[in-house]
């Protein structure tokens, strides 16, 4: 199993990345190579948010066709610039094979492998924090909730749960969250997240109450996929 986040492909209107540095000039390119020589069929590649900058499902598309030539079961989770990931119906529908697994609010069981998923959002203890973000900090919390339900039903002895959030699941400073409790309550086994880029600095992986909390940003991770399990 492997996980990477923050593609932000952009094949209808590109979008020159390396105005955030030069380290993005063809970093799709960089990731498809490291996922070619690492991808079995039989593989768990979860992706963690960020994955297209279209506004449109329809010009998403061209983004997860991008994607539907590389190897195994790819599951993903919403980020906050993906605008055009607007109904998970629709979403589920725009898959070009049975590849594609897009998780929301919910739960999957992928061998002994069980996925919960959400956005997540800025934590309490950030910087520039207001009265909208812990609308949607506790929106998000209670979607973790319901997604923990369900997996409570498909969990089994011995299987592993797996966390996908794209937000941080902390603050800079490292504070608990509802989502860092939720996980340690539910006995998550490992969490995977993105959305930071440059500062402030988070590490890309750490433990804390028997959580593992994996950092899959591609460029923090110079472009590869970051091996799970």
């Amino acid at each position: 199993m492997y996980a990477i986040s923050d593609l932000h492909l952009s094949t209808v209107s590109p979008k020159p990345m390396d105005i955030f540095g030069g380290n993005w000039e063809g970093h799709f390119e960089k990731i498809k190579a490291d996922w070619q020589e690492k991808v079995k069929d039989d593989d768990v590649v979860l992706i963690a948010g960020d994955i297209s900058w279209a506004m449109k499902l329809d010009d998403a598309r061209a983004d997860l066709n991008a994607l539907s030539a590389l190897k195994g079961k790819k599951v993903f989770i919403r980020g906050n610039h993906d605008f055009w990931w607007n109904g998970i119906s629709k979403v589920r529908a725009a898959a070009p094979n049975d590849s594609f697994v897009f998780l929301q609010t919910g739960a999957i069981k992928i061998g002994e492998f069980v996925f919960v998923g959400s956005r997540g959002w800025t934590c309490p203890g950030s910087a520039d924090y207001t009265e909208q973000d812990q609308k949607l900090y506790l929106r998000e919390a209670e979607r973790f909730s319901l997604a923990f339900q369900e997996a409570e039903k498909l969990k089994t002895d011995g299987d592993k749960l797996v966390a996908l959030i794209h937000y941080p699941p902390f603050n800079a400073k490292g504070e608990d969250s509802l989502f860092t409790k939720l996980f340690e309550e539910k006995g998550v086994d490992k969490a995977v997240f993105g959305h930071i880029h440059g500062l402030p600095y988070f590490p890309l992986k750490t433990v804390r109450g028997g959580v593992e909390y994996i950092l899959t940003s591609c460029d923090k991770v110079a472009f590869k996929l970051v091996k799970i399990y």
